[in-house]
């Protein structure tokens, strides 16, 4: 029917010769390490979520020894009515910085001890502790009760 050349190409991208014998094909298929890394990328993304925990959190209260207090500690108080004391001073929270610097002799290595009464929330308790570490006050303790029985 029709001459055949010497050389021709197959469908499996290996050459034939002139007595159909397939040379070696020198190419690694990659299409099954395709297809594995692809079921390990689906088990992982179906995995990943179960993995991590959405839970409401109550803490409790500390049980740790307490740490010495310094001779003179300076307090930082945030009330009910989110108004700031400096020891028992009143002051604006403007006042703050100029306040801190008298009562520590401008120290700003000295550790503030920063107490919020319970119905303070937690992001005006944070506004405060951004106050003082804008001020360069950045040793802050949080007071709490003692939780120890």
């Amino acid at each position: 029917m029709g001459a055949r050349l010497g050389s021709q190409s197959s469908g499996f991208g290996g050459r034939r010769r002139g007595d159909d014998d397939l040379a070696e094909v020198h190419e690694i298929n990659v299409t099954p390490f395709i297809d594995v890394m692809l079921v390990l990328l689906i088990i992982f993304m179906v995995a990943a979520p179960l993995a991590t925990v959405d839970l409401g959190v109550d803490l409790p209260a500390s049980a740790v020894e307490p740490t010495p207090r310094p001779d003179k500690p300076v307090f930082v108080t945030v009330k009910p009515d989110l108004t700031v004391a400096v020891g028992e001073d009143i002051i604006a929270r403007d006042a703050l910085t100029g306040t801190l610097d008298a009562a520590t002799g401008n120290k700003k290595d000295e550790r503030i001890f920063l107490r919020a009464d319970k119905a303070v929330s937690y992001g005006d308790l944070m506004e405060v502790m951004n106050l003082l570490r804008n001020a360069g006050y950045l040793k802050i303790a949080l007071v709490g009760l003692d939780g120890r029985s």
